[in-house]
């Protein structure tokens, strides 16, 4: 076994030095191109899901008016208005007291030394509760009064 023949066998089997980039270059290649086409094969799938879907949902639309009316009834029936009525009015009833004992403990005397500043999201959050509190109990002022014209009764 000559020395020659062994040196070019190595030389074959070991890349060269300048060939290393090369190879990860075109490792990250292939990894992005199957990226690619892995994502291109999830659109199609969506798509192709999607089409399947839009039959369910005319169906579902068929069956929805057909039984709307029926669902529109039980909905607004006084054995499930009345509570949620209820529970909104209390909801924002104790929303607004509770916001009315806040700002009544921050204009003590005695919380003055102690104050810290509220700060502009503290008191955004505040007027937004507010806001959505008396919102609450003006929509539930206009459906009572809607339901009591329509139906003669609370």
């Amino acid at each position: 076994m000559s020395t020659t023949s062994v040196q070019t066998r190595e030389a074959a089997i070991s890349p060269e030095p300048g060939t290393a980039g090369n190879t990860s270059s075109a490792r990250g290649a292939i990894a992005w191109s199957s990226f690619l086409f892995a994502t291109l094969q999830s659109i199609c799938t969506f798509f192709g899901a999607a089409n399947g879907l839009r039959l369910f949902i005319g169906l579902g639309a068929i069956t929805l008016s057909s039984t709307t009316a029926a669902f529109v009834r039980e909905f607004h029936s006084s054995w499930f208005r009345r509570p949620m009525n209820g529970l909104a009015l209390a909801g924002a009833i104790l929303n607004l007291i509770v916001l009315w004992q806040v700002r009544r403990l921050r204009q003590r005397p005695a919380a003055q030394w102690r104050q810290v500043p509220v700060t502009v999201k503290k008191l955004r959050s505040e007027r937004l509760q507010l806001v959505l509190s008396i919102a609450t109990l003006v929509l539930v002022t206009i459906e009572e009064t809607i339901h009591f014209i329509q139906h003669g009764r609370l």
